[in-house]
């Protein structure tokens, strides 16, 4: 069986959702609307495979995921013509993930579409607080090169 029993997004992967409604899929991937959608076209690409979130997934499988992304982003674009796209991705509750099972988001966005703005943050970071966050990440990548 493919993916997790309890999952509802492996569900939807592996057909047995009717009321998901599939726009694009591919062999590792299937493409649908949430139930809620932050605007028309509002879409989520997910792995077929049950992974938790894109820094549990395989470099192959993110790879497949952002090809896949791409493909529906530009069909979004052909089909719907916004001013723009917002593609966002969520790991954990705090980053307010509420499915566990990694999915795209691919918005499209309209001038005054409701959906409301992601950027900036509300107050900015301190400079010495960047320079000390910069260092750290700096040095798990090192440690992290093959």
């Amino acid at each position: 069986m493919l993916g997790s029993a309890s999952c509802d997004f492996c569900a939807i992967a592996r057909g047995e959702d009717a009321a998901a409604e599939v726009v694009c899929d591919g062999d590792g991937w299937v493409a649908f609307f949430p139930h809620e959608p932050a605007t028309p076209g509002h879409t989520l690409v997910i792995p077929r495979d049950h992974v938790e979130d894109l820094w549990a997934a395989s470099p192959a499988a993110a790879r497949e995921l952002m090809e896949a992304a791409i493909k529906v982003g530009r069909a979004i674009q052909a089909a719907l013509e916004p001013d723009g796209l917002n593609l966002i991705t969520s790991a954990g509750a705090a980053a307010e993930q509420t499915v566990r099972h990694l999915h795209l988001h691919v918005v499209p966005r309209w001038e005054d579409d409701g959906f409301g703005r992601i950027w900036p943050p509300q107050k900015p970071m301190r400079r010495e607080l960047k320079r000390d966050v910069a260092a750290q990440i700096r040095a798990a990548c090192e440690a992290a090169r093959p």
